[in-house]
């Protein structure tokens, strides 16, 4: 059975992602650490509560950074709702904050349970960035770490138009985690474009009476409509969904390439946009195991599954 450390950002898909977690047989959550992105800290950590409510799991949350090293917070309000949770008016959650910072959590957990946790990051990197400056032996105790992030081609999905959200919001964070961290998995903007799922085949799923598919319909709402409003789309593009399928069943990869990954830091259209040496020209190792495509059946699977939980 896995063990999971999930830093997060809070955010519809990443309750998707979470639930995903929360609900697979062959996973344990060992704590959910949060990070401002999606919105700011007070939501993200009360959405990420939110989530351990619906599950009735008594997982540590532990909050985490505020705000990137750097530039001032982006958000993504406009998609998930200001609250993160599409505006859905739920009621305060139940359960409560854990003590220790994020940080802490992370440093303090892969001590107490080295070689055992596989750290999960759906959001932006400040936390882990922030633990690898204070301990540079943490990936020495972290036997697989998977990020969503990044646009290997430079296809993002921010106002820069090469950079990804979670790597946009924070460069100087991810390229501390991309210079430092010798080898790791990384499921991209751009595969979640390849693997959306069907509107109408989601909706029905969300129809269900079960208290995953309760929560999750009542947050999406919003996201749906601005999707469907802006995009005219007929999927939906669950980012940290596919990074968590990765992350459970890893049989479900069907293509991935290893190659050496680095981030932009500078530029005013390049600024986070992730660069990939795929003709491996700059004799660096390859850091990233870049997923490529998916078993798309057994992703939706999954997402079924959990929603049938």
């Amino acid at each position: 059975m896995q063990q999971l450390l999930i830093d997060t950002d809070p955010g519809v898909d990443d309750a998707y992602a979470l639930l995903m977690a929360l609900s697979h047989a062959q996973a344990q959550v060992v704590a959910i650490t949060v990070t401002a992105g999606n919105v700011g800290l007070a939501h993200t950590v009360r959405n990420a509560l939110r989530v351990i409510d619906t599950v009735g799991q008594a997982i540590p949350v532990h909050a985490g950074c505020l705000s990137p090293f750097l530039a001032p917070p982006p958000g993504a309000g406009f998609v998930h709702g200001d609250d993160g949770f599409g505006d859905a008016g739920l009621p305060q959650p139940k359960s409560r904050v854990s003590a220790g910072h994020a940080v802490e959590a992370m440093l303090d957990l892969s001590r107490r349970r080295p070689g055992e946790l596989t750290f999960v990051c759906l959001g932006p990197l400040t936390n882990l960035a922030t633990a690898l400056m204070l301990d540079p032996r943490l990936p020495e105790r972290v036997p697989r770490l998977v990020i969503m992030g990044g646009a290997v081609n430079g296809r993002g999905n921010t106002e820069r138009l090469n950079a990804e959200f979670n790597i946009g919001f924070d460069p100087e964070a991810a390229d501390i985690v991309f210079r430092h961290w010798p080898q790791f998995e990384l499921v991209d903007w751009e595969a979640t474009l390849v693997h959306g799922v069907p509107f109408n085949m989601l909706e029905q799923w969300l129809g269900q009476d079960t208290a995953n598919a309760r929560l999750l319909q009542a947050i999406s709402a919003k996201r749906h409509a601005w999707v469907r409003a802006h995009r005219s789309a007929s999927h939906s593009h669950l980012a940290d969904a596919l990074a968590m399928a990765v992350v459970l069943e890893p049989a479900l990869v069907r293509e991935a390439l290893e190659r050496p990954l680095s981030v932009s830091l500078a530029g005013a259209h390049t600024r986070g946009m992730t660069v990939v040496d795929w003709l491996q020209r700059g004799g660096q190792p390859a850091n990233a195991r870049i997923v490529q495509r998916v078993d798309q059946a057994g992703f939706e699977a999954l997402i079924e599954r959990t929603l049938r939980a």
